[in-house]
């Protein structure tokens, strides 16, 4: 039987990763093996300039923090060498930077995930990395916003346009008018 010592320490570390699955929007579970250590230091960097924290521990200890936080269904994926990676304020994070490294290596693979607190399937966290980034979709959604007040704006300088060069035509005909009427004027007096 663990000293009490060491029973102290796992609990720490399960109310920390507890605590950090309860305060994320969302997070995915991975199969790491067969990944170089090259390639994971890679993946570790991008992970952390995403803003998301990746934590290689026992699957009992990550099961029981799961349970803790009302993710117990995650249990089912956690044998064999698993990963599991937190986002902290970007729930598209994980996904996105995990699925990119899924892609590239044969045997790293992405089990399931959490959003929300609610467990969801390999499908699900492939289709959330799908997803463009914040920036991204704020940046089209400006553009939609944006593009039909250009085009007002074209239409009206089109009118605009048009009429300056319809005015130079009339003051042109407008002379002529003046001129003819004149000889008729003077013709009557």
């Amino acid at each position: 039987m663990p000293s009490n010592s060491i029973l102290e320490q796992k609990k720490a570390i399960v109310a920390d990763l507890a605590e950090q699955l309860k305060n994320s929007p969302a997070g995915v579970v991975v199969n790491y093996q067969g990944i170089t250590v090259d390639a994971d230091t890679k993946m570790r960097k991008a992970l952390r300039e995403a803003g998301v924290k990746y934590t290689v521990m026992k699957n009992s200890l990550t099961g029981r923090a799961c349970d803790e936080v009302g993710l117990g269904e995650m249990k089912q994926y956690l044998s064999g060498m698993t990963a599991i990676a937190i986002g902290t304020d970007d729930a598209i994070a994980p996904a996105k930077v995990l699925k990119e490294y899924a892609e590239k290596i044969e045997s790293f693979e992405i089990l399931a995930g959490y959003l929300d607190g609610k467990v969801v399937d390999k499908a699900t966290v492939e289709q959330l990395a799908s997803i463009p980034s914040k920036e991204v979709l704020i940046a089209k959604l400006l553009g939609s916003i944006k593009s039909p007040l250009y085009n007002f704006a074209y239409a009206i300088q089109a009118v605009v346009d048009k009429g300056e060069e319809a005015a130079p035509a009339a003051e042109e005909a407008a002379p002529a008018v003046v001129e003819e009427a004149a000889p008729a004027a003077e013709a009557e007096a």
